[in-house]
């Protein structure tokens, strides 16, 4: 089936694909002008919550169900013809078991992220989400650098921005990247060979100069194949020596029992083929654990290097730890007129970095900001702002990054804070120096 295909849940759980059928407006089209003389006494409906029940236990369509409804309820030919389709729908969305297949996107994944399990995610809106690939300038062929704390949402939003084309490098906290929302998109091979990572407790020794990683085996099978063929050697002088004493005991009791001396010798043989066998296991795992960790370190060894040319097109910050460190990290690694973007589900910390910025010196155009969401409903002659809406979806802090000249940071800081003193202090300051 392709995408877009819609299935019925039938009894038992199975999924049919929905046959599309004729919807018979004979019962919508007496209607009442208006809902002056309907009253909500929860005597309306003449179907009861057994009967419902009754009727899904039978096997019965939600089509159906939602038919019976309409034709018990006192109080549907009163309605006016909005309030009947309103009505429709709502029982349609109640006992109809729908499901669309749908293409997995950043807009689908963050809108349903966001409506279950917005802790996941930190409160990122989607809204806000779309705020921020558009303010990192998010395209084919950049070298971005991600860190976030959203279950790999805004991960996978960069990588569908971004098509495959370019590099990404995750940095991450803990003992390794989390990819569950990423996972999601359905992304070929090719978009994760340019998808790298790097630990954040590694970042201050590669900015001193101090990274290094443990001595890299040059060839980690080979190693292994010498001490399985030394090992090997070993095993087959005790195996040849333990055959040895075998057979001298087997010859002296030879005329004494045969039968005994066959089952002996088949419980021996199971022994030996069990021990082999289980030495091979640990043998192939131990292989196996060994280049995985190879791999590892020169995965990280390659993201080492391509960190250390500092020539990053943009940094995506959005995670539960404090930005500001992270942020001035982090910025050492991205290349003069590039653009940054910092998220934080809160304002203060946003408002603390923004200072320590401006302090710092290196980055124009800061900017902090908070998208304002808001949902209409567009139908004829019934457009209007929706009754409900999002409390808040976050802040952000972007700017871009320009050359710091280290010499002269320190002097136009302290001219910066004497230019924003009122000028009758700097004066009555002068004349009491004087």
């Amino acid at each position: 089936h392709i995408y877009g295909t819609t299935f019925e849940v039938t009894s038992g759980g199975n999924l049919q694909p929905k046959q599309e059928v004729e919807e018979t407006t004979t019962e919508t089209k007496e209607a009442g002008t208006d809902n002056r003389n309907i009253v909500d006494d929860g005597k309306s409906q003449k179907l009861t919550h057994d009967d419902i029940k009754a009727l899904k236990d039978k096997g019965i369509k939600g089509q159906e169900i939602v038919q019976q409804l309409i034709e018990n309820s006192t109080t549907f030919r009163d309605k006016t013809e909005f309030a009947q389709d309103k009505y429709i729908k709502k029982k349609r969305r109640k006992y109809e078991a729908v499901i669309t297949i749908v293409k997995p996107s950043t807009r689908i994944l963050s809108t349903m992220y966001y409506a279950r399990e917005p802790g996941k995610i930190n409160h990122l809106r989607y809204d806000t989400l779309a705020q921020m690939l558009t303010l990192g300038n998010i395209r084919a062929g950049n070298k971005m650098i991600v860190m976030e704390t959203c279950a790999g949402l805004v991960l996978g939003a960069v990588m569908e921005r971004m098509g495959g084309y370019g590099s990404i490098i995750q940095m991450y906290p803990g003992g390794g990247p989390v990819r569950a929302a990423t996972s999601c998109f359905g992304f070929p091979k090719l978009f994760f060979d340019n998808l790298h990572e790097f630990p954040l407790s590694k970042v201050d020794s590669l900015l001193s100069g101090t990274f290094s990683t443990e001595t890299l085996p040059s060839e980690p099978e080979d190693n292994v194949l010498l001490e399985e063929e030394s090992n090997g050697l070993t095993d087959e002088k005790q195996i040849s020596l333990q055959e040895a004493e075998e057979e001298s005991a087997t010859e002296a009791a030879m005329e004494i029992s045969q039968t005994e001396e066959q089952e002996t010798m088949d419980i021996n043989t199971e022994d030996v083929e069990f021990k082999e066998n289980k030495e091979k296991e640990n043998k192939e795992n131990v292989r196996e654990k060994q280049r995985k960790q190879w791999e590892r370190r020169k995965k990280l060894i390659e993201t080492a290097a391509l960190l250390r040319e500092k020539n990053a097109d943009g940094l995506i910050v959005a995670s539960k730890f404090h930005p500001t460190p992270l942020l001035l990290s982090l910025l050492e690694f991205v290349a003069p007129s590039r653009p940054f973007v910092v998220y934080c589900q809160y304002k203060e910390p946003l408002l603390e970095c923004y200072t320590k910025l401006r302090e710092r010196g290196g980055v124009i155009n800061l900017k902090l900001s908070e998208t304002w969401l808001r949902n209409y409903q567009v139908l004829p002659d019934r457009s209007h702002p929706k009754l409900t809406m999002s409390g808040g979806g976050g802040y952000l802090l972007s700017g871009t990054t320009v050359v710091l000249d280290k010499g002269k940071s320190d002097s136009s800081s302290l001219e910066a804070l004497k230019m924003e003193e009122p000028s009758s202090k700097r004066c009555k300051v002068q004349d009491l120096h004087c």
